[in-house]
């Protein structure tokens, strides 16, 4: 299948006001000439079939990005696995079902990091999926997302559909989930630490041993990703959208105490869960495509916290 423009369609962007989808819209706002469809949860329940139907019957789509999802940190993927299994499924099956159904020119589906195997080699290449056993913590989102990935695959096999499938590593910044039990672990720590910061605490707690490495990209660099892949790439097999810096969590709590200027102590309990030890994206493919990360992890950092407190974002640590 050939490569398609952006330009002049009428572009969806499913969970528009989540991080991903605002970033998303943010790019095409900016810099496409694009008929950009929008609609909030409250109007549109995805994991109603019927309604997602009459949705895509009334505002007819031509480019599907779906970034809607149940998500959040290891607590959260931990004590709600019926939800972030359950709840996954039947969004990306309605969607996935619609756009076939009413003849979307493209369909992109955002894959996760996690779905991956708990040991793989490192960096993990595409090839890898389904090749071990999943991460504990998150095996429930994970198999959502692996089972929605075949899905898109088989719709190309079967039915020529242009629908593919893009895997961002970890992701940060504005707009993300800015809650200390149940956010990403970069908005997590940002909450844990502001909140210290403002409460005179004298030590934040942080789950694990601080040993695991993971690799970060902030959103908006993510999102025109995504948006150069959504134009430029076609095939069955998915693709990494990676390639920025790996640090351990250690580290990275270190950098985030730094910038919002909290002067306690940092205390990892090693009783909690680490997740999977080490976790980034081989960027082989998608560096082929010329694409590359243009915000550092330190400026990401510098620009979620200013999101954070401009935001005056107000949620509780207990």
């Amino acid at each position: 299948m050939s490569k398609i423009s952006l330009d002049n369609k009428r572009v969806w962007v499913t969970g528009h006001s989540g991080m991903v989808g605002s970033a998303l819209c943010r790019q095409l706002r900016a810099n496409y000439d694009v008929e950009l469809l929008t609609v909030s949860h409250q109007e549109l329940d995805l994991t109603d079939l019927a309604a997602t139907e009459k949705w895509f019957e009334i505002n007819k789509p031509e480019i599907v990005i779906h970034c809607a999802a149940k998500v959040g940190g290891i607590e959260a993927n931990k004590t709600q696995p019926v939800e972030f299994l359950s709840e996954n499924l039947a969004i990306g099956l309605n969607v996935i079902h619609c756009a076939a159904k009413y003849g979307v020119e493209k369909l992109v589906n955002l894959g996760s990091s996690c779905f991956y195997p708990k040991v793989s080699a490192q960096p993990i290449n595409e090839a890898s999926l389904l090749t071990g056993a999943l991460e504990p913590t998150n095996e429930a989102y994970a198999l959502a997302k692996i089972t929605l990935t075949k899905l898109c695959g088989y719709y190309r096999t079967q039915y020529n559909k242009d629908f593919i499938t893009i895997v961002p590593t970890n992701l940060y910044g504005e707009g993300d989930n800015f809650d200390a039990n149940h956010g990403h672990v970069i908005s997590a720590l940002i909450t844990k630490f502001v909140k210290a910061k403002q409460e005179n605490r004298a030590q934040v707690e942080l789950w694990g041993t601080g040993q695991p490495l993971r690799e970060f990209i902030y959103v908006d660099d993510a999102a025109e990703g995504i948006l150069m892949l959504t134009e430029q790439y076609s095939a069955t097999e998915h693709i990494n959208l990676s390639g920025g810096e790996t640090v351990s969590i250690k580290e990275l709590a270190f950098l985030i105490q730094e910038q919002v200027g909290y002067q306690g102590e940092i205390v990892f309990d090693s009783s909690k869960p680490d997740g999977m030890m080490k976790k980034s994206l081989d960027n082989t493919i998608v560096s082929k495509l010329n694409w590359k990360v243009k915000i550092s992890l330190k400026q990401g950092i510098e620009l979620a916290v200013k999101s954070f407190t401009t935001n005056k974002i107000n949620i509780s640590m207990d």
